[in-house]
């Protein structure tokens, strides 16, 4: 697992970490930017990636993780070198546990502004921007939600909205994910309870709308991409039978 950390110039430095060595850590949760606007692996290696939009959240992150004492965080777009297949395939299989065990998730809402009031009213106007928000559509960000023990949201001007505790009732009428979950005990529900959690949820590639599921089903599974979404669904299935089978002693 590699770990951003910050250097006294504003840039970053990639740390690579493996087993038990790896320190406490902050994670952010976010969506992507479009036309080639996020910090990759390779944007951070060459200096590069300061011009990109996607360089605020970066800098967010790392900023937020400093506030909460901790030296080091992680960033999808730019710790994982996505040009390996083998090092894709192992992040994903691992990114559950990666959320699960951060000290703190941050999710940065990009579309959320809290510099807007009503001028009728005392209602803060970010609350149904946040009920609208793209991050609450995408496949990705399903785990993201659920793994992390300490999930706190932002708006894009960094402020903080509240946390998974705090904004309990309305992130269950924006998803419909019951509160119990929500609170991380999956084992409760059933798989078609889970599936119907990204039921209404996007993804860029097809294959990741079943990828994506694999740790809220507690499987792992090598990636092929090309293999399409009811192939993919059929290998998880087959896994998920396979692994009921296994604990039943079958």
């Amino acid at each position: 697992m590699r770990l951003l950390s910050s250097n006294a110039d504003g840039s970053f430095s990639l740390t690579g970490f493996i087993g038990n060595d790896i320190p406490s850590y902050a994670i952010l949760s976010h969506t992507w930017e479009a036309d080639n606007q996020e910090v990759v692996y390779d944007d951070l290696i060459n200096n590069l990636g300061s011009v990109k939009k996607g360089y605020k959240k970066v800098q967010f992150c790392g900023e937020r993780a400093k506030r909460d004492g901790l030296r080091y965080f992680w960033v999808d777009s730019c710790c994982i070198d996505k040009s390996s297949s083998a090092e894709l395939q192992t992040a994903i299989n691992s990114m559950f546990r990666w959320y699960k065990n951060a000290a703190k998730c941050y999710v940065y809402l990009s579309d959320v502004s809290t510099n807007n009031t009503s001028q009728f009213s005392d209602d803060i106007l970010w609350e149904s921007a946040f009920s609208k928000s793209r991050w609450f559509t995408r496949g990705w960000t399903l785990q993201e939600l659920l793994a992390p023990h300490s999930v706190e949201f932002f708006s894009q001007d960094g402020t903080r909205l509240g946390n998974k505790d705090s904004l309990e009732d309305q992130i269950h009428k924006i998803t419909g994910i019951a509160v119990e979950a929500l609170q991380g005990h999956l084992s409760q529900f059933s798989n078609d309870e889970r599936r119907n959690w990204a039921a209404n949820r996007q993804t860029t590639i097809e294959e990741d709308q079943v990828y994506c599921l694999l740790g809220i089903f507690n499987v792992y599974l090598p990636l092929i991409y090309g293999e399409g979404k009811e192939h993919a669904f059929r290998r998880l299935q087959d896994e998920i039978d396979r692994r009921s089978g296994d604990i039943l002693g079958k």
